[in-house]
């Protein structure tokens, strides 16, 4: 059973000239492609997330130098830019889909910028793309109480089925955010695997409901794209991303803290 670490790539949008909203954490259509060819020159093997964790669950053995590339959300340059370099490298990947912002009969008017409709996640999925699931509207999971965390997560996996006729197995935390109470409600909603961020390489013994990502940026150069997916400098990369996340997280539980009291009052 391997328990080499394994790099997870962590995209969201893929445009030209994105918004303020999404600017840093778009990448530019010609930085994509070439991070791809990277891939490719270097020996790794793309899966997606359903093959990596049937894999450490099985014992199967993954191909040589797995990497996953993952892309949040469910932006339209996903589609526009992304996938036609995937096809020419014949890469697997994962997308992880927000439903109450993809364009049609479900959406809820929050999506960041252009988002993709589901003509265009179905193209996805029939090009060897997993679509999992994102929540419904992309909230902070853990600041919910149990039946709106419920509701985001159920919702979020019946329209994915309704729409594409698969039930998605793979789960994405909107913000990297989650709890044990979180996790667990994943788990029972019937997702196989969930990933958050960490900004560190995946590891079997994170357990199939907590498994890291490294964040690919727009200010993501090809010298640092390197150094990610071989392993190297990941800690220094993201010291300040950490403490940050350090911080938020302390803040959410003291929120959570508060809510509590607030209702034991009630």
């Amino acid at each position: 059973m391997t328990e080499a670490p394994v790099p997870i790539l962590m995209y969201h949008s893929v445009a030209t000239a994105p918004n303020d909203a999404t600017r840093g954490l778009s990448v530019a259509p010609e930085a994509f492609a070439e991070q791809m060819a990277c891939l490719g020159d270097r020996g790794l093997t793309p899966v997606n997330t359903a093959d990596l964790a049937a894999s450490w669950r099985s014992g199967r053995p993954l191909p040589p130098r797995p990497v996953l590339i993952t892309f949040d959300d469910g932006y339209e340059g996903v589609h526009r830019h992304a996938l036609p370099v995937l096809a020419k490298h014949g890469f697997a990947s994962t997308l992880f889909v927000s439903t109450g912002w993809i364009k049609g009969p479900h959406d809820m008017g929050g999506g960041l910028d252009t988002m993709l409709d589901w003509d265009q996640v179905r193209e996805l999925a029939a090009a060897d793309v997993e679509i999992g699931g994102h929540s419904h509207t992309h909230p902070q999971l853990d600041q919910l109480d149990d039946d709106a965390l419920r509701h985001e997560l159920i919702h979020c996996k019946e329209i994915v089925a309704d729409e594409l006729g698969r039930v998605p197995v793979s789960f994405a935390y909107p913000y990297g955010y989650s709890s044990r109470r979180v996790r667990d409600a994943v788990r029972e909603t019937g997702y196989a695997q969930a990933l958050a961020v960490g900004n560190g390489l995946a590891r079997r013994r994170q357990g199939p409901y907590a498994v890291q990502r490294v964040t690919v940026r727009r200010a993501t150069g090809i010298e640092e794209f390197e150094r990610l997916v071989e392993g190297h400098a990941i800690a220094r990369t993201f010291a300040r991303d950490r403490v940050l996340t350090k911080g938020y997280a302390m803040v959410r539980r003291a929120r959570q803290v508060r809510r509590k009291a607030i209702r034991s009052r009630v």
